[in-house]
């Protein structure tokens, strides 16, 4: 691996995170050509294409790569200032993916405390796919459902959360959630990622493109669709006051929280909130 050029590093991580080589030389305080030239001289000397030119820009198999060393560097000289001058002149940046449902129920209140030092970007995420934005180098942290450590990182179990199957409109299931009324009633999904439903409805023998489905990609938003009788959905038992539930048997998904494996203060408050937080809130 080369020696790392830490302007080369930033411009690439600069680019990836706000979308395009303007967006980065705007971020930078730099010319577009000047985060080019960066860019060029970090792939020549690597001798592999790191950076896709998409709208918006992402990063090659390789990028990856040299990604994730980008931010490890960037945010281990910020410890380090931070360590040496007692101060920082700017906000640690930390990226997270989280899962909707926690987002605004747990985790927020739980990241709260530190928004006038760090500068959090929050990726909403599915908890069965984050672990991927790990892999890549786009996140440091992520709630996942894979309890085995992204190569680099520590994983901690958090909790569980309960889903029920929940209905504002029980006269369509007048005999219960049998497999004829799961394939007429309209479902509310959360988006194309969102298993939830289908793995309900496979479990009572039907097919998942049988009946009729509304995505709602919003946690609010889904559960006030459910609440307005667009369709039945899988909902935290938290939520599901004054609906019908259909089945008293509930999903339980186990959440994970993953982090890279970099000693910074950041990171290690942040995690030791965020599992805090989930013990209160989570089974």
């Amino acid at each position: 691996m080369m020696e790392a050029d830490l302007p080369q590093l930033r411009a690439l991580l600069a680019v990836i995170d706000h979308g395009s080589f303007e967006a980065a030389a705007d971020h930078l305080h730099l010319t577009q050509s000047a985060v080019s030239q960066r860019i060029r001289a970090l792939e020549s000397a690597v001798g592999q294409v790191l950076v896709r030119r998409t709208r918006p820009a992402g990063v090659t198999e390789a990028g990856r790569i040299y990604l994730r060393l980008a931010r490890q560097v960037i945010a281990l000289g910020d410890q380090a200032r931070q360590d040496a001058t007692g101060h920082t002149d700017r906000h640690t940046r930390l990226p997270i993916a989280v899962n909707s449902d926690s987002l605004g129920s747990w985790v927020l209140p739980a990241l709260a405390p530190f928004a006038d030092d760090i500068a959090f970007d929050l990726h909403r995420e599915d908890e069965a796919h984050s672990v991927a934005l790990l892999r890549e180098g786009t996140v440091m942290a992520a709630i996942t459902t894979s309890g085995r450590p992204v190569q680099g990182c520590t994983a901690h179990r958090l909790g569980s959360l309960r889903y029920l199957p929940a209905t504002a409109r029980p006269e369509l299931f007048p005999d219960g959630a049998t497999p004829e009324a799961l394939r007429r009633a309209p479902v509310v999904v959360f988006d194309r990622k969102d298993d939830l439903q289908d793995a309900f409805l496979r479990d009572h023998g039907v097919d998942p493109a049988a009946p009729p489905r509304h995505h709602v990609p919003a946690s609010a938003d889904f559960a006030t669709a459910v609440r307005l009788g667009m369709g039945w959905g899988m909902l935290p038992e938290t939520e599901i006051h004054g609906l019908t539930v259909l089945d008293q048997h509930p999903t339980d998904v186990t959440l994970h929280w993953q982090q890279w494996s970099l000693a910074t203060r950041a990171l290690e408050q942040v995690g030791a909130a965020v599992r805090a937080a989930a013990a209160a809130h989570l089974r």
